[in-house]
């Protein structure tokens, strides 16, 4: 009996432990200070595209910006840093030789509707146990071309240089009020998509400092953050730890 006792004890807990470990590794977001240095690159995003936070078609018409997964706060939907704004202002190249420094600083207010995917490499892929290849734990991914910026917003010196986009930037942010946006006076371009339901988009119009307006989708829907830009299709590693001990209970129960 006391066997019989210590061993249903035992496989109670590796089963809860199994249980609370993805709502553990899904805490492992970025915690960031209000204003500091970050990278930042663009991307293609598509004219009345619904991003990650469900954002209004409407608010594409305007600057917007993907923040890096773990930043961000979730490996899918929306997360804590959907609706938020930033002024991020252009400091200096990264991959350039020698780097450029513009000699005018531009700076842009951007509102984060998206997500930049977690990847082993690229520009999004810090996370709490270390930073980009620039040394910094956030990247935005501007939305770029846009109608909202115009075409010579990046500096460049092609005579010199021999190119314009020089890809990556080293910047400063500062999160800051919605006011500041350019959609701010477009009631379309604020908050988010309707018809989806408030347990699968969430973008406020102005979550000024805050980080518990938009919960993490992840952590509320128990989904671990994601470790590559795509899912895989193999059993991951902890899920084949936790099989083999599953099967090693079974057999020790049969035993029994």
């Amino acid at each position: 009996m006391a066997l019989l006792a210590i061993h249903s004890f035992f496989k109670l807990s590796v089963l809860t432990f199994f249980i609370l470990a993805p709502a553990a590794r899904a805490s492992e977001w970025i915690e960031y200070s209000n204003n500091g240095f970050a990278t930042l690159t663009h991307y293609s995003l598509p004219l009345n595209y619904i991003a990650s936070c469900g954002c209004t078609a409407e608010s594409t018409h305007y600057p917007t910006a993907a923040l890096s997964q773990m930043a961000f706060g979730s490996s899918t939907a929306y997360g804590p840093a959907c609706g938020r704004c930033f002024n991020l202002t252009l400091l200096n190249t990264f991959l350039s030789v020698p780097p450029f420094y513009p000699p005018v600083q531009k700076s842009i207010v951007v509102k984060v509707t998206d997500l930049c995917p977690l990847s082993t490499t690229g520009w999004c892929n810090a996370t709490t146990n270390g930073p980009n290849a620039a040394g910094n734990y956030l990247n935005f991914d501007l939305a770029y071309p846009s109608t909202s910026i115009p075409s010579n917003f990046f500096p460049s010196n092609a005579s010199y240089y021999g190119y314009t986009d020089f890809g990556v930037w080293k910047i400063s942010y500062e999160s800051v009020s919605c006011n500041g946006w350019e959609g701010w006076n477009d009631a379309a371009a604020l908050g988010s998509v309707t018809g989806q339901g408030p347990e699968s988009v969430c973008c406020a119009a102005d979550p000024t400092n805050s980080s518990n307006t938009c919960t993490s989708y992840s952590d509320h829907n128990g989904i671990a953050p994601d470790t590559t830009t795509s899912s895989g299709h193999s059993i991951t590693q902890p899920y084949l730890f936790t099989l083999s001990l599953l099967s090693f209970l079974l057999l020790f129960e049969y035993l029994l």
